[in-house]
């Protein structure tokens, strides 16, 4: 873990394995502010206008990766992550820990494991009760993605009528979810939402996806969140394990967790393990996900 100074703040930390390096920012967070390949872009969204800016009561989305509490409310969904947090270096991995929320008593905690010769990163995301009451809520980590790629979310595998009698998966939309935006792509295996800096209006979705991965395309390059999906669990937005929101700004890659209750200083988790890919084309259609990104997850045991 090397500290250096980052996107006009200070006490940044980077992690790297000479294939891909990430960096944390204690001063404000927790907030993973880049990942990408060593000397090239950051994958993720950088807001120019929000550089270096601590303090203050307004919620501010920074960019990068954050871990949030769902289902979004304000203000409590909201909290402004303004102030400093402890990053602490142990033997695999670096902890990094915001004090407990004031507004509501929910302490947020990231643990951030680099493979050491791979594209992978292990992202452990922790909530913990400090009430002195029962809380339910569901772990909620967003990726806020730079502009110009495309999500891709699968479904879960396909039958025909004769095979299959019942519903297999849910799809939610928001109010101002517009079905026929070009942005969208609706495949028989793959929905895809595509990030268009020139957009007038946003665009959400969330499904139910039990493969357990989503990704982000963009410029060759190829972003994957896998996460363990629980069968049976309920799940926030009416069933969601991936969500997606874009706008002119960016794309958020989003999975959450199953609703928890948790008992005073109690903690769930969710994992997310992060690839990133070079030379994949970004997808059109069901086709080309089958023929550029299919082969790679499955070498990666991913599916």
């Amino acid at each position: 873990m090397e500290k250096i100074s980052c996107c006009g703040w200070n006490n940044c930390y980077r992690l790297s394995n000479d294939i891909i390096d990430l960096i944390i920012t204690s001063d404000v967070g927790p907030r993973i502010i880049r990942f990408g390949f060593v000397g090239e872009d950051n994958e993720f969204k950088e807001y120019e206008d929000m550089v270096g800016k601590t303090g203050g009561d307004n919620w501010r989305i920074y960019g990068g990766h954050r871990l949030w509490h769902a289902p979004e409310a304000k203000p409590r969904t909201y909290f402004p992550d303004n102030f400093p947090v402890e990053v602490k270096q142990h033997n695999s991995f670096v902890r990094v820990t915001q004090p407990s929320e004031p507004t509501t008593g929910i302490e947020k905690q990231m643990d951030i494991e680099i493979a050491p010769n791979e594209v992978s990163v292990k992202i452990t995301h922790r909530l913990r009760n400090k009430n002195l009451w029962d809380i339910e809520l569901a772990p909620w980590a967003l990726s806020v993605m730079a502009q110009g790629g495309r999500a891709i979310i699968p479904l879960p595998p396909r039958g025909s009528h004769e095979e299959i009698l019942l519903p297999t998966n849910s799809t939610t939309l928001w109010a101002y979810t517009d079905m026929t935006d070009k942005r969208w792509f609706w495949g028989r295996k793959y929905i895809m939402l595509t990030q268009d800096p020139s957009a007038k209006t946003p665009q959400k979705i969330g499904v139910m996806v039990t493969d357990g991965w989503a990704g982000y395309g963009r410029n060759n390059h190829l972003f994957i969140k896998k996460f363990t999906y629980v069968n049976g669990a309920q799940y926030p937005d009416f069933g969601c394990s991936v969500e997606t929101f874009t706008n002119a700004d960016m794309l958020e890659l989003e999975t959450l967790g199953p609703m928890t209750k948790l008992a005073p200083e109690q903690c769930v988790e969710h994992i997310e393990q992060w690839y990133l890919l070079k030379d994949i084309p970004t997808p059109e259609n069901d086709s080309d996900v089958d023929k550029h990104i299919l082969p790679k997850l499955k070498e990666l045991k991913i599916v």
